[in-house]
């Protein structure tokens, strides 16, 4: 299949944080978030098409996921929206376990990079498929949780670090 023929699959799912949009190539998740279809695909120069069948998988796991259902997503990872020392970091970071957190100069360590923590922040801001690729399990040092762009921000962070039971529930949450 040439680059042209390539098309992407999206899929809207409903979670406890905000509605969460999944794009789908032929070869994997290539973008996820919590905005709007065409700015979860707005870096893709692919045709959209209505694929229920490659996107079932996704769904089924995300669902999962919010469930309490799943811990590892198993659903293939299309790379081609990262590259250099960006790949290598979230590369890094997909390997990190459901319900364990890293600060952000332990994830450059894991990855083996050079970047400095500001820059590993910069990466997660810019990560272009999270909870799969878990930016939010990226915390400040010193036990604060650090930054989070996505969903409600800092608080949607707070809830799946909750959900995943690498915080403890407050009261607000009960």
């Amino acid at each position: 299949m040439t680059p042209s023929e390539e098309t992407v699959a999206i899929a809207e799912v409903p979670t406890p944080v905000g509605t969460f949009v999944l794009a789908l190539t032929e070869n994997g998740l290539v973008a996820s978030g919590w905005r709007s279809r065409a700015r979860v695909t707005g870096r893709l120069d692919l045709a959209e098409v209505h694929d229920p069948d490659r996107t079932a998988s996704a769904v089924a796991e995300l669902k999962a996921y919010f469930a309490g259902e799943l811990k590892t997503f198993g659903t293939p990872i299309d790379w081609r929206l990262m590259s250099g020392s960006r790949l290598r970091v979230l590369q890094a970071l997909h390997k990190v376990p459901y319900g364990t957190a890293v600060t952000y100069g332990e994830l450059a360590a894991l990855a083996g990079s050079s970047v400095p923590a500001r820059g590993i922040g910069s990466i997660m801001g810019s990560n272009p498929i999270p909870i799969v690729i878990p930016c939010h399990r990226v915390v400040a040092a010193g036990n604060g949780l650090g930054g989070f762009s996505g969903g409600e921000g800092v608080e949607t962070k707070r809830w799946l670090l909750t959900h995943e039971g690498y915080l403890q529930p407050t009261l607000l949450d009960l």
